[in-house]
This record gives structure tokens, sequence and C-alpha cells, in this order.
């Protein structure tokens, strides 16, 4: 079957629909030029920025994340500070699938803008750009006094990956909002350095059981994670079992083998999720001892949780088989 935009191929005819009295019929020549792939239709996307119809600006903020360039990059910024969060909403979008360095000037003027969904919505579309002259504009974006768009300043300096943050995203441990403390532990995954996995660790306490669980995914990511072995295995304790499953996980990779017990603890756990979570973990440290806890579950209701069983059971036959006689 054809597609139905392929009648609007012709650019001037399009351009002759954008001008139809029906914002429906505007709208669908908007489609037809965002699948044309053309450059050319960008400038005529560019036209329709100041449409009258809402609906008729949210799809021109659509069509534009097809293309790349500078003349959409301005156009997408215009559309960012509509007055209509819908229209804002759908250039934020695009913008964030901008891959062009060279469109970071444009994107940034926008970063200190008065009103706070502009500011977060630039910060989202420069972290794609992986810039490092965006390091200095996203520090200073930490001190916003709105959480969203420090939690998007903390996506840019993830994205960089650079030593020199280290120090702002650590100092973010003690900020009052749990997204941003959420936010700056997984920002602290890329960092091998050892204040880092200080700090991600002390994130295991934090009163938010969302920003524990991170802290426990993300130890396991990091090569001074071992360090917070001991911590690790006081989160199987934790009430959620969320915390508990990544937990898990974390000291299954580092292989942690005096963890095994409080691992085979969460064996008959009722959540599936963490008895097949264990079951792995069991398998990655394949001790041994592990192999009661494992029996226990091989007969288990979910079929997951039996083929990890399995599975962890061949590691400990290797392993064994490995040590000899």
């Amino acid at each position: 079957m054809s597609s139905p935009f392929e009648s609007y191929d012709d650019l001037e005819d399009a351009d002759e629909r954008l001008q139809a009295a029906d914002p429906a019929e505007r709208r669908v020549a908007i489609i037809a030029l965002g699948h044309s792939g053309d450059p050319v239709a960008v400038a005529h996307l560019a036209n329709m920025v100041s449409d009258p119809d809402a609906g008729v600006r949210q799809q021109v903020a659509m069509a534009l994340g097809e293309f790349d360039g500078r003349e959409a990059a301005n156009a997408l910024v215009k559309l960012l500070v509509d007055p209509e969060r819908i229209v804002a909403s759908a250039a934020a979008d695009s913008l964030a699938e901008f891959k062009d360095p060279a469109c970071a000037e444009i994107i940034l003027s926008l970063v200190k803008h008065a009103h706070a969904f502009v500011r977060m919505g630039a910060l989202r579309a420069l972290k794609e750009l992986r810039r490092k002259d965006t390091l200095k504009p996203a520090l200073e974006a930490l001190q916003d006094g709105d959480a969203a768009v420090r939690v998007q300043a903390i996506g840019v300096i993830g994205f960089l990956k650079l030593e020199e943050s280290i120090p702002a995203l650590t100092a973010l441990i003690h900020d009052p909002d749990a997204h941003v403390r959420r936010a700056a532990v997984s920002a602290l995954a890329f960092s091998q350095m050892k204040p880092a996995a200080e700090t991600i660790t002390r994130a295991l306490r934090d009163a938010d059981w969302m920003v524990r669980e991170m802290a426990a995914e993300t130890l396991g990511l990091n090569v001074n994670g071992s360090l917070a072995a001991d911590q690790l295995i006081v989160s199987l304790a934790d009430g959620f079992w969320q915390v508990r499953l990544k937990a898990i996980r974390s000291l299954g990779k580092m292989k942690v083998e005096r963890a095994l017990r409080p691992i085979g603890n969460c064996i008959n756990h009722e959540q599936a999720n963490l008895r097949k979570e264990a079951a792995a973990a069991l398998g990655e440290i394949a001790a041994p001892e592990g192999e009661a806890y494992l029996v226990v579950i091989a007969n288990d209701p979910d079929p997951d949780v039996r083929k990890n069983a399995r599975w962890a059971l061949q590691q400990i036959a290797a392993r064994k088989g490995k040590a000899g006689p």
C-alpha cells in the first residue's frame, strides 16, 4: 500500500496547502514536508512557526525534528518559547534529537531564559551535543531554583563524563530534591575515582528509596564499588524490594562471597523478580554453598526463576570441576 503522504511530495503543492484556511489541511501538509526528507522543506516549515493554530505549530515542531542544521534549530528555538505548552513540549522533544554540535550556540542562548521549562528544554538538547563548552553553563544551572532544570543540567554533565565535574556532582548528594539526588548518583557512574564511589555509597542511606535503588545499581558499575560491599549487604534488608534487587545484582557482579547467605535469604521472597535476581547472583558468585539455596527454587512457579537457578547450578558445577577432586 502506498504512503498517505506520497501525494504531497511536491513541495510547491505542500506550500499551497500551508495557506489553507482549514488547520487540519495545514497540518497534513506539514506532516508531508517532514516526511519528504528534503532540506528545502525546512524553510517552508520555519515560515509556519507563528501560525495562529497551536496544533499546527505543534506539528511544525514535530516535523522539524526530522531535520538537522541551524535553520531547523533556529525555528525550534522559537517554538520552544511558545506560550502553548504542547508546542513547547514538541519543540523540546525535537531539539533533544539534534546531534549537530554547530547548533549549540543557538540553544545556549536559552539556558538562562526566564521560564524554567525553556531552560529545561535547552539543557536537554545540549546533552545530546556532548560539547565540552556546555559544561560551564550546565554547572551554573546546578544552582537553578527549579529542580527539573537541575536534573537536566546533571544530564549534560553526565554525558560529558569529565572528571572535573565530580566535586559539583558529589555536592548534590545534599540537594533537597530526591530527583536531583537520584540523577546525580546516576551521573557519577562514569567516574572511576574513589570519591565518586564514596558519595554513591552514602546515597545507600538516603531517605528516598529511589535514590537508594539508584545507588545500589550504580555501585555495580563503578570499579571502586567493591569498597561498598558491606553497605550493599546491609541494603539487602532494605524495606523496598527494588533496592534489594539492585543490591543483589551489584553484589553478584562483584562476586562478593560473604554476601552469599544474605542473598540466599532472598530466595523465598514473594517477588519473582527478586528470586530471579538472587538466583543469578548466586550463579555469578558460584560458591558451592549456594547450591542449598538454589535447590529450594528448582521447581519455582516462575519459569525465569527456574531458568536462572539452572544456570547458577551449572556455574557452581563448573567451578567445582575446575577446582578438581
